[in-house]
């Protein structure tokens, strides 16, 4: 456990020498550092990964608000980074696995830490499934020309899920590996899924960009509104489409245990995923829309963006295509059920999480977290059987997995926001004289994407929100019935207080949440 006595004083200029020990955290270093800036950008990309948040919610979207709904993407973007940046900014001070579990503990109290952990721990376990069910639902059907149905999707995405989930148990390495190469397959498949698209449809006369500013066949009165009490205007629904893609960036964060210098490198690799792919995703949903022929038949079709790639580039070389997207999905799901699997051992591994004592062993054998990783699996699973007896089944997954990560955003940017003046100092990146102007930005987009989610149409992502919450109240009681809020003090820390005021005389020596 770390001496609090004696703080190890870090800078944005430098870190200390210890920079990249968990010493001063409380923990042992019990998994091996073998993420370099690529790796970690991968997980960060491959989370993210335009592909899977496209091809599921494009038609969703067309539906809304017409194709002059992709225009809110360059929006969510530049909300979504300034929430990255701050999020850079607390992993650079506290880069431990758990991410806002960890970041909310520390700076706020283990209680609200813990609710943000169960929290992430919600939208991880609906996410991998939305992720997954999209290769089921959307691609394959196109892929392979059979009819898809609720019956062969569900199947399907069982079996994704299982093969993520055995990958992850087995090998932190090969899981990195898998990821890294599908994330590089990715940026190929895509750009030139891009170029392709743009320079077929030119040759060919088929581009048409006075269709990106069309509403379709959605209804103008309103179109901008605000909406009532119990709804929102078309417009308003299309940033759902940026909203449930540009999110999981901060799976870089969840394995900075695992990573060189995470201090520097997490903060780096978060914010170039949410640029790359917010430029790439524009681009791509331009030469989608601008080929769509007829955006209200397309906007009825389950497979859209299949639908378009295939008619533009031909049957052979659209299904080469829709090969790398497959593979790219995959390894979003995979990435998510690694961060899922890293989420739950470290909850466990403070004795906070149901079953503990045994999701916080890490194997021997294949030095990972083996069991955390199965009990994903199994939620996955139990999660996939609930949403899958929908009538709309991928609305209602993407739209859970779109309304979870926008209350961990919130959450964290008020936490940030709060304690801006009493930060550990930065190891390696701070957000310096942009401070104030990304805040902003992060708090009005924030308030903004969370007011959408009045609509009634999302009454079934806010009933899983309400059980699952219901679920976690019972063991949070549980958990302060038996050890009191002192029994949920984090492991040992150097004073935050004592680090910032090392020079002032007198100041006890005590770790956050009472532990001296």
């Amino acid at each position: 456990m770390a001496d609090s006595s004696t703080p190890s004083r870090g800078t944005a200029a430098g870190p200390p020498a210890s920079g990249d020990g968990l010493s001063e955290f409380g923990y042992a270093q019990e998994v091996k550092r073998e993420l370099g800036w690529y790796a970690s950008f991968a997980v960060a990309f491959g989370f993210v990964s335009i592909a899977t948040g496209i091809f599921t919610a494009y038609g969703s979207v067309l539906q809304s608000s017409g194709p002059l709904g992709i225009w809110t993407w360059p929006i969510v973007v530049v909300g979504q980074l300034s929430v990255a940046l701050i999020f850079g900014a607390l992993a650079a001070r506290i880069p431990v696995s758990g991410y806002a579990y960890q970041w909310t503990s520390r700076l706020a109290n283990p209680v609200l830490g813990w609710i943000m952990g169960w929290i992430s721990f919600m939208f991880l376990g609906v996410v991998v499934v939305a992720v997954d069910y999209t290769i089921a639902a959307t691609i394959l059907p196109v892929l392979f020309q059979y009819e898809g149905t609720s019956q062969n999707a569900w199947v399907i995405t069982a079996v994704v899920v299982l093969l993520q989930a055995i990958l992850v148990a087995l090998s932190t390495r090969a899981t990195q590996r898998v990821n890294t190469v599908a994330v590089t397959i990715q940026l190929i498949g895509m750009v030139s899924l891009t170029v392709l698209l743009f320079a077929v449809g030119a040759f060919t006369g088929d581009l048409d960009f006075g269709t990106l500013f069309s509403k379709g066949d959605v209804a103008s009165d309103g179109y901008f509104s605000l909406g009532g009490a119990t709804s929102v205007g078309p417009w308003a629904l299309g940033f759902l489409l940026g909203a449930f893609t540009i999110v999981g960036f901060e799976s870089a964060a969840n394995l900075a245990e695992e990573t060189k210098d995470p201090a520097r490198v997490v903060p780096k690799a978060m914010a170039q995923a949410v640029i790359g792919l917010g430029v790439l995703g524009m681009l791509f949903l331009v030469a989608v829309t601008a080929l769509a022929e007829n955006p209200s038949a397309l906007a009825q079709s389950d497979t859209p963006v299949a639908d378009v790639i295939t008619r533009v580039l031909g049957s052979y070389v659209g299904k080469g295509l829709l090969v790398l997207v497959v593979i790219s999905i995959f390894s979003c799901g995979l990435v998510i059920s690694l961060s899922g699997a890293r989420l739950v051992w470290a909850m466990s591994r403070d004795k906070r999480f149901p079953g503990w004592q045994l999701l916080r062993r890490i194997n021997p054998s294949t030095g990972t977290p083996m069991n955390a990783a199965v009990f994903m699996f199994v939620v996955a699973q139990i999660l996939l059987a609930l949403f899958a007896r929908s009538t709309q089944a991928l609305f209602s997954l993407f739209s859970a997995a779109t309304l979870l990560p926008a209350i961990i955003y919130a959450a964290t940017v008020a936490l940030y926001l709060a304690k801006r003046r009493s930060l550990p100092p930065s190891k390696g990146f701070d957000l310096g004289r942009w401070e104030i102007p990304v805040l902003v930005v992060a708090v009005c987009w924030l308030v903004y994407e969370l007011l959408i989610f009045r609509d009634s149409s999302f009454a079934e992502p806010w009933r899983y929100v309400a059980v699952m919450s219901a679920i976690g109240a019972v063991y949070l009681a549980y958990l302060l019935i038996r050890h009191g809020t002192k029994g949920l003090t984090m492991p040992d820390m150097h004073d935050i207080d004592k680090v910032l005021d090392e020079d002032a005389p007198g100041q006890p020596t005590q770790a956050p949440g009472g532990r001296p």
